[in-house]
């Protein structure tokens, strides 16, 4: 299901509201009927976090991004994203990822702030960028046979507990999030960066290009009518 790599888009969504006008809206909810043929049914999207960049070496300009070694999760968009910034992506298992930025296989990964702290990814890495440069989130699914066979009103009260449920998740997700940042930055194992409103623009400049590239392999309309919805218009950069 290459249209769900559309996620992986770097700066799609500037923010939650942004990103949850689709994982909430038309566009999120066409997205989990094409599960449907192969016998999934979405029933909702739960949010982990905006990702961070961290490396063992500067990453404070779009040029420090060169040459590194970043890891990744394995998707051709995501493998877009890191050489756009000129860095060589890595595809790698996360379970072996603390090791790899230990022993200095890669220099560094892009997680959201629960996931490099509670994998302790801050001790064995230098610096934190707080780019929020692109989204990392679950669909929530089940088995489309079994849903369908659920009676109708049950399936009523199925619905309505999976909103007040993503609610909750998508909530505590947000808090984790800002609690990981705030015991990395008191750890003093990682210098946290905040890029100025000029660095983040460089970025994301450097990043969107990534969308058009990736335009025949996720779907051009698909992506504009995220566009439609979140008001993004990379020709504004």
């Amino acid at each position: 299901m290459k249209e769900f790599e559309v996620f992986d888009l770097p700066y799609l969504f500037d923010d939650y509201a942004e990103l949850h006008k689709v994982t909430q809206g038309p566009v999120g909810k066409m997205l989990l009927s094409k599960l449907e043929p192969k016998g999934i049914k979405g029933l909702a999207y739960w949010d982990n976090g905006f990702k961070v960049f961290s490396s063992n070496k500067p990453i404070r300009k779009v040029e420090d991004f060169k040459g590194q070694k970043m890891r990744i999760q394995s998707s051709k968009t995501l493998e877009a994203q890191i050489r756009a910034l000129s860095a060589l992506p890595q595809v790698m298992a996360f379970s072996e990822v603390y090791q790899a930025l230990q022993t200095g296989v890669v220099d560094g990964t892009e997680n959201p702030p629960s996931n490099l702290y509670t994998q302790k990814m801050h001790e064995v890495q230098k610096y934190v960028r707080l780019s929020n440069h692109g989204y990392l989130g679950y669909a929530v699914i089940t088995n489309k046979k079994f849903w369908d066979g659920l009676p109708a009103d049950t399936r009523t009260q199925l619905e309505q507990a999976m909103i007040e449920a993503t609610k909750y998740a998508n909530d505590i997700a947000q808090k984790d999030n800002d609690d990981a940042m705030d015991a990395v930055r008191k750890s003093g194992k990682s210098e946290v960066m905040v890029p100025t409103a000029s660095e983040k623009k460089d970025l994301k400049k450097a990043l969107v290009k990534v969308h058009a590239e990736m335009e025949s392999r996720i779907g051009k309309d698909l992506i504009h009518e995220i566009y439609k919805e979140t008001g993004f218009d990379p020709a504004k950069l």
